[in-house]
């Protein structure tokens, strides 16, 4: 039976451009991403997001804007994640180096020519919205095959 994974996503974004992380292994290894993870025992979305965006990249969350939730039932072959989509654009402190992987800043009209999830080349034109939304994502065997949202 699969485990459900709560976990976090964030963009940060400055003057025209994204934060990513080229993933440097596990069955993510060099996709880009967004910054995140998953949360640890006690933490809120907001506590999660602001922790992992420090720890992997060294930079200080001043504010949040929740953009979304997306469910991805059975993505890694062994748990369901749930995912809180986040847009940061108010921060401070330099960049460090990631054990996570590169951190690089791509101009935003290029951020969907990475090599990015497929899935994600859906939902990133999303964060322009003003509406929230709720999406689940079917990937079955690494292999993006449906999704569903509703925007609020």
């Amino acid at each position: 039976m699969n485990k459900m994974i709560l976990s976090t996503l964030a963009y940060i974004k400055k003057d025209g451009k994204t934060l990513m992380l080229e993933k440097a292994r596990g069955y993510q290894k060099s996709k880009y991403n967004g910054l995140g993870g998953k949360f640890d025992a006690g933490e809120s979305p907001e506590e999660c997001v602001i922790r992992e965006v420090y720890e992997e990249s060294g930079l200080i969350v001043k504010s949040l804007k929740l953009k979304g939730f997306i469910s991805f039932p059975d993505f890694d072959g062994q748990n369901d994640w749930y995912v809180f989509v986040y847009i940061v654009d108010d921060f401070t402190g330099e960049l460090i180096e990631s054990d996570e992987g590169k951190l690089c800043w791509i101009d935003d009209d290029k951020v969907l020519e990475q090599n990015i999830w497929p899935g994600d080349k859906v939902f990133i034109p999303w964060l322009d919205k003003e509406d929230i939304f709720s999406a689940k994502f079917i990937y079955k065997d690494g292999e993006f095959k449906d999704y569903e949202v509703v925007f609020y």
